[in-house]
């Protein structure tokens, strides 16, 4: 039984995953993001459920479209992977609980952000209120007690200071705006692995903007513009599934 949840899990994670990209998508550009059929966007076919399993469609068909032949990104498979994924580790570590449900709920606008800032690099401030409202309920779900409720809390205003700061002093060049908001519920949401988050933030944070810097086109040049939230995202999800702390 545990292993046929594991796989629903999975797949449903995948399929909330591809469901985001499209509401990320279309939100915010005069389209319905629950009305109509998904199309392709260079023939503008209907996609049918052929097209439409997590994963295996893109691996079916080489990352092309069925008709056209174009380049389907890679990023749209890789999303539903790791959200299915991130489903199953959410399972195997919080188990079927009500913490388990306001945790993948947290997981799904956490990944319509990094969809978006990926796309637009800007973060909507009505989904960082809505992942704050839920980073908090978790985090309140999760406390052992009022004083350590208290400490989750003080550490996230702490750290979302520090991100507002960093994107006030350099007027917007370091860091943007929006990923203070993520910072703070990021923060509440992981509890005491909130430090070792914010260091494996910076750490791939780091490596990915040096490669970015020596493989462009060009050479490396100073200047381009990389949206941290993904960063973050990877860095506070990975302290808290490892639960790995540098510090100590």
């Amino acid at each position: 039984m545990p292993l046929l949840l594991e796989i629903a899990l999975f797949f449903l994670g995948a399929v909330l995953a591809s469901f985001t990209g499209v509401i990320s998508e279309r939100v915010y550009t005069g389209q319905s993001w629950w009305r109509g059929r998904s199309r392709c966007n260079s023939c503008r076919r209907t996609l049918d459920a052929l097209d439409l399993v997590p994963v295996l469609s893109w691996l079916l068909h080489k990352g092309r479209c069925r008709t056209c032949k174009s380049k389907v990104p890679a990023m749209y498979m890789v999303f539903e992977a790791v959200v299915g994924s991130l489903f199953v580790f959410s399972y195997v570590t919080l188990g079927l609980t009500v913490h388990l449900f306001v945790f993948l709920l947290t997981l799904l606008v956490l990944t319509f952000i990094v969809y978006y800032d990926l796309r637009h690099t800007i973060v909507p401030w009505s989904s960082s209120i809505i992942l704050g409202l839920l980073s908090i309920l978790f985090a309140i779900l999760q406390a052992q007690s009022l004083i350590s409720f208290g400490h989750t809390t003080l550490v996230a205003i702490i750290i979302g200071i520090a991100f507002f700061l960093l994107y006030a002093l350099s007027k917007g060049r370091a860091m943007g705006l929006g990923d203070a908001p993520v910072a703070f519920s990021l923060s509440m949401l992981v509890g005491s692995a909130a430090v070792p988050g914010l260091l494996f933030s910076f750490w791939v944070g780091g490596v990915v903007g040096i490669f970015i810097l020596v493989l462009r086109r060009g050479g490396p040049k100073m200047g381009i513009e990389v949206p941290f939230v993904p960063f973050l995202a990877i860095g506070y999800l990975l302290a808290f599934f490892t639960q790995w702390n540098p510090l100590l």
